[in-house]
């Protein structure tokens, strides 16, 4: 497992000792966010698997960071799910913390929604991450406890254009935190959800021009635009002992963008 130091890594960001050798899942992993999340667990000295479908840029991070494994994984197949989850949690011999990271905001307009794009966009953006966490609940139970992050989105709190289907999974990713937190508590497991503001990714780069980016920050409190080691950050916290008594709910890094 990777014990990467502070100064090795190259970073002034804090280093959680209860976060050594961890046993870190991530959905998602393979670039934007969640590459910062791979990036910044395995500075923490945590052993990672990461999940995805874009091969090319999983190999490729996996390859930079010693003790992340990359599995190919569809998220929308229950059973291809199952399948990745237990060999995951055999190949880390458990799970102590899981990232639900995964998503997709594809935009839409409401007339051309059909019932089928419905149920895919909730495969995409709600139903694993339930599936997820019950997989990794009775390793997280054999083992005192765990912590379980789910990302949600700045996007419903302000009710943005053409997203009603994100949104709706986003919104209702909240409630399921919320009661798994309630059913899991008294196993010691927390469970919360990280809300990130409008993030620089290059995903996101797609959807704005110079002066849309330009009405973002100007509607943020903070002047700078998110990036994603200021959600990973967060992510730390969240997964590690320092927030033992975090859970069920929320924790914006929006930059004060609501």
């Amino acid at each position: 497992m990777t014990q990467i130091k502070a100064a090795e890594a190259g970073t002034d960001r804090a280093i959680y000792p209860s976060l050594a050798n961890k046993r870190v899942l991530i959905t998602g992993g393979a670039s934007g966010i969640g590459a910062a999340l791979v990036e910044q667990f395995a500075q923490q000295g945590a052993a990672i698997a990461f999940l995805d479908v874009d091969d090319a840029a999983g190999e490729a991070l996996a390859l930079t960071i010693a003790g992340a494994h990359y599995h190919h994984c569809d998220l929308r197949d229950l059973d291809a799910l199952n399948a990745c989850m237990t060999t995951v949690i055999g190949q880390l011999g458990g799970i102590d913390v899981l990232v639900n990271n995964a998503a997709n905001d594809d935009r839409h307009d409401v007339m051309d929604v059909t019932a089928a794009y419905w149920d895919e966009r909730m495969a995409t953006n709600l139903r694993h991450l339930f599936f997820t966490a019950q997989a990794v609940v009775p390793a997280m139970r054999a083992a005192g406890g765990g912590a379980i992050i789910n990302f949600g989105s700045i996007s419903w709190h302000l009710g943005l254009p053409d997203l009603v289907l994100y949104q709706t999974a986003k919104a209702a990713i909240e409630g399921m935190t919320r009661g798994l937190a309630r059913d899991l508590g008294r196993d010691n497991i927390r469970v919360t959800t990280i809300v990130p503001g409008n993030v620089q990714t290059p995903r996101q780069e797609r959807w704005y021009t110079p002066e849309g980016e330009a009405e973002i920050v100007a509607a943020q409190c903070l002047s700078e635009r998110i990036q994603p080691a200021d959600v990973a950050a967060m992510a730390l916290f969240l997964a590690s002992d320092d927030s033992r008594m975090c859970t069920g709910h929320e924790y914006f890094v929006d930059a004060g963008w609501r």
